[in-house]
């Protein structure tokens, strides 16, 4: 019983910790749009905690088939976060200081799956943590990691709501500096 209680608890601390990149995204993207619909907030919450849930999965995968090959792929996921960052981010604002309030408000399908992706690529390597966990334990993990993501982000996506509501006109800026930011956390945190 202690190693399921400890499985869980790890499992959960993990999804705290890969979080924390989606919740910030989350909160940038409820201040670009403060009356965003709950059905909205919901998909974005789902679409990071999906994420989450497969980048372990496919971390897991890839160091059972390819395990030589996928750890020099491992130096570029901080380039690739910041990258992915840097680009919504510089869009944001670029679009809040050309006056584009509306184009940046409805938050796009591709934009939101580059975010998925840029606030997920670090889960790829929890894949090397759990590669001896049978697949089924491996995706209860995943799984887990997904549902502590999904209501992290939802906490966030009110917070950012609350925030935006009063900031109205700088929002959208505001929200593109901490996408930015949390690009470069990523880059620093990854490279260094």
């Amino acid at each position: 019983m202690a190693e399921g209680f400890s499985f869980f608890l790890n499992s959960i601390l993990f999804g705290v910790g890969l979080a924390m990149d989606a919740f910030s995204v989350s909160v940038a993207n409820a201040l670009a749009d403060p009356g965003m619909r709950h059905a909205r907030r919901i998909r974005i919450a789902l679409c990071f905690a999906l994420f989450q849930i497969g980048m372990p999965l496919v971390g897991w995968l890839c160091v059972r088939a390819l395990a030589e090959r996928f750890h020099a792929f491992e130096r570029l996921t901080p380039w690739i976060a910041l990258i992915l960052l840097l680009y919504i981010g510089g869009k944001m604002i670029a679009e809040a200081l050309r006056g584009g309030e509306k184009e940046t408000a409805e938050l796009g399908h591709g934009t939101l799956l580059l975010q998925g992706v840029a606030t997920s690529i670090d889960a790829l390597s929890v894949g090397f943590t759990i590669e001896r966990y049978p697949f089924s334990a491996a995706l209860a993990e995943a799984l887990i990691i997904g549902a502590v993501t999904f209501l992290i982000c939802l906490f966030g996506l009110f917070l950012g709501r609350r925030a935006g509501e009063k900031l109205a006109g700088v929002a959208p800026l505001v929200g593109g500096v901490i996408l930015i930011g949390i690009g470069i956390e990523i880059f620093l945190t990854g490279v260094f």
